[in-house]
């Protein structure tokens, strides 16, 4: 590859911009479908929905701060540019979603609908995050630096750990709800497994 292909394939700080704006939007949207019906997700995500329906703390706050300690390990492994795009899009999903209820209301939401929509919501922003270099941070990190660092397919990796903390909630939510958010996490994984392979998509 020559090094005008390589230069053609960078994306720009517009392009940027625009997969952080967009792929929040989408996660924040699919978490508040998630919240609406009642699920739960897996990662960082699944303790902060855990938190909030235990404590009635804001799902917003309890996200970005139980967030915040990944980043360590994304600024000693990713990189300052990977870290603070990642900053970014956690800090958007979390406004986001705490300005949700002013704008955003379902008036009917059957939690198998939401569970797969949601999923698909979310695993689509964490593509086109994934894919600028980002993250929404927690798990979404770990599995990055895995994909980078060993090969193994971030979206394996966010199933996995997403349906074992969707599976660790049968103490606190109806099993039903447990089965509807086990659909919403492979919904999620399916969507990064098929689309963000290693040596698949090649702009940086």
């Amino acid at each position: 590859m020559t090094s005008a292909t390589v230069a053609r394939l960078t994306h720009s700080w517009l392009d940027d911009g625009h997969a952080l704006l967009a792929g929040s939007l989408f996660v924040a949207l699919g978490l508040i479908m998630f919240a609406h019906a009642g699920l739960l997700t897996g990662g960082v995500a699944g303790v902060a929905f855990l938190v909030s329906y235990a404590t009635g703390w804001s799902l917003a706050l309890c996200f970005f701060g139980f967030s915040l300690p990944f980043f360590w390990l994304s600024w000693r492994r990713l990189g300052p540019a990977f870290t603070l795009k990642s900053l970014v899009a956690v800090s958007l999903v979390s406004v986001f979603t705490a300005l949700a209820p002013k704008v955003v209301r379902f008036e009917l939401l059957n939690p198998w609908v939401a569970s797969v929509l949601g999923g698909f919501l979310i695993g689509f922003g964490l593509l086109a995050l994934l894919r600028h270099q980002a993250s929404v941070g927690g798990v979404n990190i770990v599995a990055q630096w895995l994909q980078q660092t060993r090969g193994v397919r971030a979206g394996h990796v966010q199933m996995a750990v997403d349906i074992l903390v969707v599976l660790a909630a049968l103490a606190v939510v109806p099993p039903e709800r447990v089965l509807q958010s086990v659909l919403g996490a492979v919904a999620i994984g399916a969507i990064l497994t098929l689309n963000h392979r290693p040596g698949r998509y090649l702009g940086v």
